[in-house]
């Protein structure tokens, strides 16, 4: 099936894009560095988005959940059965001015 060996080329292609990368997500946090948010996929895929790349929130692998405190965190994605790409996702906290 052309199909899918299609989308494993494209899926490989992206994994090579995205293998590496490391974003920054800015969020709210208290002086301990404690989200009052949270970093989860649905944050991810928006800043990917922002540099281009455009993937499915179910390909963001989050086993402990949410990410609640600022930095780095290495999150995998899955772009296809055998094809996976390791990014590095930044929390970066914003402390509320008084």
């Amino acid at each position: 099936p052309m199909a899918g060996r299609f989308i494993y080329k494209s899926a490989t292609e992206l994994a090579a894009k995205l293998e590496g990368t490391s974003l920054s997500i800015a969020q709210k946090a208290g002086v301990d560095g404690r989200l009052f948010g949270s970093v989860g996929n649905v944050d991810i895929v928006d800043a990917l988005k922002k540099q281009g790349i455009g993937i499915e929130k179910s390909a963001i692998r989050m086993p402990t959940g949410p990410l609640k405190q600022v930095g780095e965190y290495p999150i995998t994605v899955v772009l296809h059965t055998d094809v996976a790409a390791h990014i590095n996702v930044v929390v970066v906290g914003e402390t509320a001015q008084v």
